[in-house]
């Protein structure tokens, strides 16, 4: 017998690598049928037999150190969804480029100095362009501006989800960097893949970790 592969153990070793993945169970069942299974005229060598208890040891901790890991997280999700239930009701500001329209949205942007034009592009969530707007010499910091719901030819766009994009210029047509966020209401909070978000307006989903501002309700 083989006494250095595991898999030479498995083979005797009845429902233990049906699952795909060696847990520390079906680690210590191959080594107790190696024991029983091995050549009375040629027994387990006792190096083989350390560096197998070793790796047994090793795949105990790493496990215990998963366990561990997952706890921490589930703990830290906790930790966030209490701090995120209490935004319920509160507006918050968010840095992403989707804005929820409900008769009006407000657009908020941030300039790193003061622009000569800024261009406000609203689109659909397919990405086709509904409307332009231009705004002149705004200063540096945060801005916003309110789209009313209508596309470029003064159509009332029904409520939903949008997109937009802001970009600003100075005298010279240079650009100048311009962050931007969308605001709304906290209606809810839900956890998704160990990620807390926050509940918009009740159907725009955010992280929690790209909240920019917090205001009364």
């Amino acid at each position: 017998m083989d006494v250095n592969g595991i898999t030479s153990a498995a083979n005797v070793t009845q429902g233990t690598t049906t699952k795909g993945t060696l847990g520390k169970d079906d680690f210590l069942k191959l080594l107790t049928t190696q024991l029983q299974n091995q050549d009375p005229l040629n027994p387990l060598d006792a190096t083989a037999f350390t560096a197998q208890l070793a790796q047994f040891s090793s795949l105990e901790s790493l496990q215990d150190i998963d366990s561990q890991m997952k706890e921490m997280v589930a703990g830290q999700n906790s930790m966030q969804a209490a701090i995120a239930t209490g935004m319920i009701g509160k507006k918050v500001k968010a840095g992403n480029g989707d804005i929820s329209l409900k008769v009006s949205a407000e657009i908020n942007y941030n300039l790193s100095r003061d622009a000569a034009k800024v261009k406000i592009s609203i689109l659909d969530t397919a990405g086709t362009l509904l409307r332009e707007v231009d705004l002149t010499k705004q200063p540096s910091g945060a801005g916003s501006f309110v789209w009313d719901g209508k596309d470029s030819n003064g159509k009332v766009l029904p409520d939903g989800m949008y997109k937009c994009t802001v970009q600003a210029f100075d005298a010279s047509g240079n650009p100048i960097a311009a962050t931007q966020s969308s605001g709304g209401t906290v209606t809810g909070v839900s956890i998704e893949n160990n990620t807390v978000y926050l509940v918009l307006d009740g159907n725009r989903k955010v992280p929690m970790s790209g909240v920019t501002e917090v205001s009364g309700g």
